[in-house]
């Protein structure tokens, strides 16, 4: 008879304990936490701040209260969400603890209930972490994506043509609007595999509101690598192409030439507007200089001053006067727009970075591998990338939420920051 085996008595311990326990997620185990206490103070006072302006919306209707409501709202709305759901927890957790519950049913639909529950509590968190983010001024904006060959070469060219039109394809597969503002081949170079053209630059401009906000994680180096058609030894070469992401500005629309409308680039402020009075100059006989038929309108915060006096009507120049200031003053905000877009282009992708460290993504055609080097994501089925199918749609969804993650980590730094110094603030003034 062989001896029995040694087992040690921690060993036996854990093989006497039962083998299929129930695992229940109790609110104990600090699902709350999972948003930093700094954020959620933050939330709640734009929550609070909401719910007051509407209130003052009920009685008084003022339109700056009402797009402030309207850009606080989706923090509200993300809170209340997330509220909801923290209140569901604790009462699921408090029936499942309670020792009158002896329904196994109904404990069973507790138990499925309570995961649920928390599994949709960390996609609440981070929409509400969102939320709280500062939202890009383009956003809504439509947008054009500039594409230029990077380092690579002519095989830069070739892939460059093949991203332009990867980006047409996924816009036409999801009913976006496009126009190809600039198209500019290479002379001199016959074309590559896949109807490739030698591209030298091309601006494809898409009309829709919120495509900046939709492609602006595209931004960025691409890297592809891959064997040239003209590779007569089946080397595989590595080029990239440069894309920027830049708001695109519409021509006005009806809102937006309304001069009534405060979203419009003609609006002014009355209250503004200091207007002056004085007695037309010129020829023109005696009532020229016995009226106060001319107008002088100054836009107090450009400096931007009109005077008017083409009529003997007081109300006819006044009228004149106010349609010239609301042109140059929109001709002004124009600019500055165009500034910002500007500088907005450099800050993006600025021409002396143009090299492979910055690479953003990769499309390897051996491995039929398209990678995220942000995301970290990892997708197969080449093609259906570069005919803009649902896979590219994965690649860019992970690249949107790779930039939330970002802006939220920055967020949380940054309140962190805030209460660190009020702490020490506050520590230094007790300790004199």
């Amino acid at each position: 008879m062989l001896p029995a085996q040694w087992v040690c008595r921690r060993c036996i311990t854990a093989l006497a304990r039962p083998l299929n326990r129930p695992f229940i997620r109790f609110a104990s185990t600090n699902t709350t936490n999972a948003l930093p206490p700094a954020l959620l103070e933050r939330a709640r006072n734009i929550s609070r701040e909401h719910d007051q302006l509407v209130t003052t919306l009920e009685s008084n209707f003022d339109t700056k209260t009402a797009k402030r409501v309207g850009e606080l709202s989706r923090v509200a709305t993300a809170l209340k969400e997330w509220d909801t759901a923290q209140s569901s927890i604790a009462e699921l957790t408090a029936l499942l603890e309670s020792k009158d519950a002896k329904d196994e049913e109904l404990e069973q639909l507790a138990r499925e209930e309570l995961s649920s529950t928390h599994s949709s509590l960390e996609s609440l968190s981070t929409a509400l972490s969102a939320s709280l983010t500062p939202r890009d001024p383009f956003a809504d904006m439509p947008c054009m994506l500039e594409i230029r060959p990077g380092p690579g070469g002519t095989e830069g060219r070739y892939f460059a043509d093949a991203v332009l039109r990867m980006y047409r394809l996924y816009c036409s597969r999801v009913g976006l609007r496009t126009q190809v503002v600039k198209y500019e081949v290479a002379e001199g170079s016959d074309s590559g595999g896949a109807n490739e053209l030698p591209l030298q630059e091309a601006v494809l401009e898409i009309q829709d509101a919120g495509a900046y906000d939709r492609f602006r994680g595209e931004a960025g180096m691409h890297r592809v690598q891959r064997i040239p058609s003209t590779e007569k030894n089946g080397r595989t070469h590595t080029s990239a192409v440069a894309v920027w992401v830049l708001p695109s500005f519409p021509e006005e629309s009806t809102s937006e030439l309304d001069t009534n409308n405060p979203d419009s680039i003609f609006y002014v402020n009355p209250s503004e507007v200091r207007e002056e009075k004085m007695r037309a100059s010129g020829a023109g006989g005696q009532h020229v200089n016995k009226t106060e038929s001319a107008i002088r309108l100054t836009h107090e915060p450009t400096g931007i001053t009109v005077s008017m006096q083409d009529s003997r009507s007081q109300h006819t120049n006044r009228k004149s006067a106010w349609a010239l200031l609301q042109s140059r003053i929109a001709q002004r905000r124009r600019e500055e727009r165009e500034e910002a877009a500007w500088a907005l282009r450099n800050s993006v992708l600025s021409k002396d970075r143009i090299t492979r460290g910055d690479k953003i993504r990769t499309y390897n055609y051996s491995q039929d591998r398209c990678s995220d080097h942000r995301s970290g994501l990892d997708v197969h089925n080449l093609p259906d990338v570069l005919a803009g199918g649902e896979t590219l749609d994965k690649i860019m969804t992970s690249a949107k939420e790779w930039l939330i993650q970002r802006d939220i980590q920055a967020l949380i730094a940054e309140e962190e920051a805030t209460a660190s110094a009020a702490t020490s603030k506050d520590f230094k003034k007790a300790k004199r």
